[in-house]
């Protein structure tokens, strides 16, 4: 296939450049609200970002399927340049936070790609060796980001943060156009009604994690709209979600299990690194600390494709929230007297749940559903993690918030999150999979 190495370098670009504004955003925050002011937007600064990224997902991926993947993921980087700049010029903090929403769209119309053409280009087998590069990605954003952000907000600006976005965007355009896909999108109208339906019921029921009044009213005001949002998609021709995916049990299990076990721990790597400081480690060891969630998840994601056609996807699902449910019981362990190896150990053992469950539930995602709906699929799956982590950061946060000591807070934590990784794990044990004689001869 043309342009498959390209491709990838253009992706890994996006990915990096993703990864990176989320870390380097986080740590230089503090010096952005002081210089602008209004500091009860700050959290909207995230809001606003999380909230587009996370329904925006979807919505590309079924693009991708109608218009083709080159041309969608393209329109996500330009999107994602655009808010950069914006981000960079802005001098309030509410121009920040709609900035902050453009930037957001742009990154949830680009972060299903990664999943959906390496589905494309490649094997199954090879497809977890692919996952773990991504995730690569993420592990050195951890180290530079932070260093990246100090050094822009000592030497120059906080706004070289968002401007340096731009060289890396530009060459992930460039690296693109060599890529002629093999896919042919399926020609249909566009469920533009939909899309905005289903927009506006999600923004409303993520809404309740960052408000502090009125969440019930915009919970209830979500039900209903993603209700009609139902009813909708059933009488349209060409649906932006397509119903046909949630009468397949294998995927729709899969997408359970991704919210619950991504609502139970993932959100803990956003916190992890505050107890580190805590202890008196710096911001750059912190961050060094969070690396055994890499090393772990690339561990299990390389073998992954070859486990697949060996084990089929029941086993490997099983024995990733296993090993959730351990890297739970290990971080209840923690005491004042716990340090960086104690992270680093605990974060490995996470690691190697998530990529289990990660790259086995997304291979199956794309695997099991017809050549059209692989990037809606692949996009739901992604959307249900990213439901899950918004939940599970705001009630892990809930409880460092309102705990007296921290140490308590922390606890609290990872009972919390031993609790829904076991209910995770039982799904998992209760689910048995039919399709293991597809995926044999797929893979």
């Amino acid at each position: 296939m043309k342009g498959r190495f390209s491709v990838m370098a253009s992706i890994v670009m996006a990915m990096l450049v993703a990864s990176m504004d989320s870390t380097i955003v986080n740590t230089t925050m503090p010096v952005i609200a002081k210089e602008l002011g209004k500091a009860e937007l700050y959290a909207w600064t995230f809001a606003s970002y999380m909230i587009f990224s996370t329904v925006l997902a979807p919505v590309a991926g079924r693009l991708s399927d109608l218009f083709g993947r080159k041309r969608v993921f393209a329109a996500g980087i330009v999107l994602f340049m655009l808010g950069s700049i914006l981000c960079g010029s802005a001098d309030t903090m509410l121009l920040l936070v709609l900035y902050r929403a453009v930037q957001g769209i742009g990154a949830g119309v680009m972060n299903p790609f990664p999943v959906i053409i390496a589905g494309d280009l490649f094997s199954v087998e090879k497809r977890g060796k692919i996952q773990a590069l991504f995730t690569a990605m993420w592990g050195i954003s951890a180290i530079i980001a932070p260093l990246l952000g100090s050094v822009f907000t000592e030497y120059w600006s906080w706004r070289y943060v968002f401007y340096v976005n731009v060289p890396i965007c530009i060459l992930s355009l460039v690296l693109l156009i060599p890529y002629r896909e093999q896919y042919e999108p399926k020609r249909a109208k566009v469920d533009y009604a939909g899309a905005v339906i289903f927009t506006a019921a999600i923004s409303l029921l993520l809404l309740p994690t960052v408000v502090e009044h009125g969440a019930l009213l915009y919970l209830a005001g979500g039900i209903v709209l993603l209700a009609l949002f139902l009813l909708y998609e059933k009488r349209h021709a060409s649906p932006l979600v397509p119903l046909s995916l949630f009468s397949n049990k294998q995927v729709a299990w899969m997408n359970g299990n991704s919210l619950l076990a991504y609502g139970a721990l993932f959100g803990a790597s956003s916190y992890l690194p505050m107890f580190l400081q805590k202890q008196g480690y710096s911001m750059f060891l912190s961050g060094v600390a969070m690396l055994g969630m890499s090393i772990g998840w690339m561990t299990c994601s390389v073998p992954a494709g070859r486990w697949i056609g060996r084990f089929g996807y029941w086993k490997l699902i099983v024995t990733g929230n296993v090993l959730l449910v351990l890297s739970a019981a290990w971080f209840l362990l923690l005491s004042e007297s716990s340090g960086f190896w104690f992270v680093f150990a605990g974060s490995t053992i996470f690691g190697l749940a998530f990529g289990m469950l990660s790259t086995v539930s997304v291979i199956g995602s794309q695997q099991l559903v017809g050549p059209t709906e692989k990037g809606i699929s692949a996009s739901l799956q992604m959307f249900s993690r990213n439901i899950g982590t918004a939940i599970g950061v705001t009630i892990m946060g809930s409880f460092l918030n309102h705990s007296t000591k921290l140490l308590t807070g922390f606890r609290e934590m990872f009972l919390y999150g031993i609790i829904l990784s076991a209910a995770a794990l039982l799904c998992s044990l209760l689910f048995r999979e039919r399709a293991e004689g597809k995926v044999r001869a797929e893979a």
